[in-house]
Formats: structure tokens, sequence, C-alpha cells
């Protein structure tokens, strides 16, 4: 038996739409896999029960079908579905480590980010590998179709999720077809300063480059009180404040002293609003861990 823990993700940043990610301290999924003649799958915790346990409608069995690699697997959902925070691409992230090291297949963290991201295809139809590179390598990542370029970085978070479902598909939906030129050029500035900003580990500089006029105004439709949530956290010391891969999670980057506050003031907006929230203080850490 092999056992990983992978770790929740937010991907985008808000200038990096299916591009950017980075892995999160807190929450994590756990992940046990042992060898089997045929794949079969287990899950518990939170929202395990809208989880399907048929492998070929869960993100864990194409990745095992992908390695060749049938395994009883062992889910422990630490990430909620639907949240915003990478959930099935932690549980993916952490079979492709989990079996990759059971049946000794010698794939390198990044060589095993693209099978990940075909697990992850079986929700949100297509391949995407913003969540599942950092949830595998860990960091701050610059997800592209010919690699993944990884950096370390530590930068102070606060992820303040809303009793709020946002399926992927749908977030996909009311993404624009086009964009104005302005807003290009607004936004590969910002990207290009988030990125400055990582490899820094400037809470600073990360903040100033979330900001999104193109994806993330359409998105935040779909997340009530979301701007009043946005303006709270700026007033309570956020650098930045963004919505966390396809919501409802709402990510605030920011220094370590202000990210007690921060929470909370995300927290009572969204109850102002009438909706429970609980909010995670957490940072920017490794990839999938191996017991």
């Amino acid at each position: 038996m092999v056992t990983v823990r992978a770790p929740a993700t937010s991907a985008n940043l808000g200038s990096g739409f299916d591009v950017f990610g980075a892995a999160l301290e807190r929450p994590a999924d756990v992940v046990r896999v042992s060898k089997a003649d045929r794949t079969t799958i287990e899950i518990t915790g939170v929202g395990s029960q809208y989880i399907p346990e048929d492998p070929d409608k869960n993100t864990v069995g194409a990745v095992a079908e992908a390695l060749d690699a049938p395994a009883h697997i062992e889910i422990d959902k630490g990430v909620r579905p639907a949240s915003g925070l990478g959930s099935s691409a932690a549980s993916a992230a952490a079979a492709a480590v989990g079996l990759n090291e059971l049946y000794d297949r010698g794939l390198t963290r990044e060589e095993l980010v693209p099978i990940a991201a075909e697990g992850e295809a079986v929700v949100s139809g297509d391949a995407h590998s913003d969540n599942v590179a950092p949830s595998i390598m860990g960091g701050f990542t610059i997800a592209r179709e010919d690699g993944v370029t990884q950096v370390d970085a530590s930068i102070p978070l606060v992820t303040c999720l809303p009793e709020i479902v946002v399926s992927t598909r749908d977030a996909r939906q009311v993404v624009p077809d086009g964009a104005r030129m302005e807003q290009v050029v607004e936004t590969v500035g910002n990207a290009a300063t988030l990125s400055v900003g990582m490899a820094r580990d400037d809470p600073d500089l990360v903040g100033r480059g979330m900001n999104d006029g193109i994806v993330t105004p359409a998105r935040a439709e779909l997340i009530t009180g979301y701007e009043e949530v946005r303006e709270a956290a700026f007033e309570a010391g956020a650098t930045g404040v963004t919505i966390s891969g396809a919501g409802p999670t709402v990510i605030a980057a920011c220094h370590d002293r202000d990210r007690r506050d921060i929470a909370s003031a995300m927290i009572d907006t969204f109850e102002a609003e009438g909706i429970d929230a609980r909010a995670y203080q957490t940072r920017i850490g490794q990839g999938a861990t191996i017991f």
C-alpha cells in the first residue's frame, strides 16, 4: 500500500486563466492505493456522497487506466467537490503519484501531470493541467502545452468557501468568446506582474497581478456577494482578491499579519448576504507527499 497526501489548489489566480496554479498548504485529499486485479474505488470524507465510485466516472479510475496500474483506491476527501479548490485534481494527483510509486513506473512529477490531467477530463470534459500541476509539483506553476514551469513560493493566502455550488461546466459556459485588445494587454501585464511576484515571494506584487477584466467579471455573477466580499477583504488588508478556479471560493493574497482579519471579514460579509462560509488561513506550499 502507498499513501499520498495531495493538496488543494487554486487555478487561474485571476490573470492566468487555464495557465496559472498554486498548491495550498490546506486543505488536502489523502489517497491510499494497493495492487489489485481490477480497479475499485472507495470514498469517504467531505462531499463523498456526491462522487461516483465507478472507475469509469471518477478521476482516479482514468489515472489508473492511463498508468496501466489496477488498484484498490481509497480516497479520503478533504477538499470539497465543486469548491474551486481543485477537488478532483487533488484526487487525480494523489492517485498518479501513488500508483507511479506502487508500480515503480519511474515517471517524473512533470511526466505525471498530463496523466493526472486526463483524469480531470472525466469531470470537466477537458484535460486541463492548471490544478493537477501544482497539486503534484507544489508551489506556483505555469502550465503550457509544452510542459510546466514551477516556482517555489510561500505567499500567505486566505481562501473563503461559501455554501454555494458552482460547477466547472457552468463556469466555463459564461467565459466570454473574445476580448478587446486593451483588456488583453492589461491582463498580460497583470500576469507578468504576478509571475515576478511569485519568483520574488512578494505578496504585494502577486496581489497587484491578480486583477483580471475578462473572465473574472463573468464568473463573479455566479457567486452571490462576491463584490462585497472582495471589498471587505481589501479593507482588511488583502493585496489582491479574485475567484479561485471556477469558484465559488474567493482567494486573497496578503501578508501573514493580516490573514486572520481577512478571513473574518470575508466570512462575515458572506453571512451578511445570508450565506454560510468557512475560511482557510493558508499559503502556497508543497505538492503531493508520499507517506
